[in-house]
């Protein structure tokens, strides 16, 4: 098994090649050994996907830190993999909770994580311009406190939260760049152009979420014309596998067949991905 630092050295020259690389979201450690198996070269935790295994509503504060944290240890300690995590909103409002909670990430394996300008709050989702820059810079300085380089991504969260203000989000992703993130990230942007611009706009790595339901399905090589250079896939797996059980289950509740058997794997293929 490679160190820490290692696999963050690694992590980190992912985001500096020229063209831009999947990172594969698992939401557990049986997941994260599928994916491991299938040639990702890096992962990053799903937050929906966790609180849909939990049987929770996703948002925030539906998991706690400890059980995010939890998961993403099972989630290291189960690939030889780079491993990132989704930190919600740092789990708290203050800039030291977001602060406190990159430096608990590093202590469990994670070689990066996210930071989001979501409140969780629904009558005022999103964090005042000053308050989530002042959020990002103290994530960053626990980032830079750390013996290897933690890949701090800041999320501009305006998209998923009904706000689609272009102008806004990229002036919250400059002001992320400025105080030291290493990733930006907008996610809800579907549109080529407004991805473009994004990407234009700024000098470090973009991230962009694919896999969302009705959106323009841009391949690998689409986006990274556009600019991109890191793309995942947030709850999309999480959500394809529970839409194969779901549909499986009415199969046989309703239809009293068990045609589904037809899709699945052997047992067989299954233990080897997990050898």
């Amino acid at each position: 098994m490679m160190t820490q630092a290692e696999k963050a050295a690694i992590f980190q020259a992912l985001h500096a090649r020229k063209q831009p690389f999947v990172i594969g979201n698992p939401w557990d450690a049986g997941s994260a050994r599928i994916l491991t198996s299938l040639k990702y070269e890096a992962l990053s935790t799903t937050s929906a996907g966790l609180a849909f295994s939990l049987g929770r509503k996703d948002g925030t504060a539906a998991v706690s830190r400890a059980e995010a944290l939890e998961n993403a240890k099972s989630i290291v300690e189960a690939t030889n993999l780079p491993v990132a995590a989704d930190l919600e909103n740092g789990y708290g409002h203050a800039p030291e909770d977001a602060a406190k909670t990159i430096r608990m990430a590093a202590e469990v394996g994670l070689v990066g994580g996210s930071i989001e300008d979501a409140t969780g709050d629904e009558a005022k989702p999103i964090y005042e311009f000053d308050h989530a820059v002042e959020r990002i810079a103290a994530a960053v300085e626990a980032a830079r406190s750390l013996r290897f380089p933690f890949m701090l991504v800041a999320r501009a969260e305006n998209y998923l939260h009904g706000r689609a203000d272009l102008d806004d989000t990229i002036r919250r992703l400059q002001a992320f760049e400025k105080a030291g993130a290493e990733v930006l990230y907008a996610p809800g942007l579907t549109r080529p152009e407004d991805i473009r611009t994004v990407c234009s706009a700024v000098t470090k790595p973009v991230n962009v979420l694919m896999g969302l339901k009705g959106v323009p399905r841009l391949t690998v090589n689409e986006l990274g014309e556009l600019g991109v250079r890191r793309i995942s896939v947030g709850s999309g797996f999480s959500r394809a596998a529970l839409t194969a059980f779901l549909h499986a289950a009415r199969e046989v509740i309703e239809d009293g067949t068990f045609g589904f058997a037809d899709e699945t794997l052997y047992i067989s293929d299954l233990t080897a991905m997990f050898g």
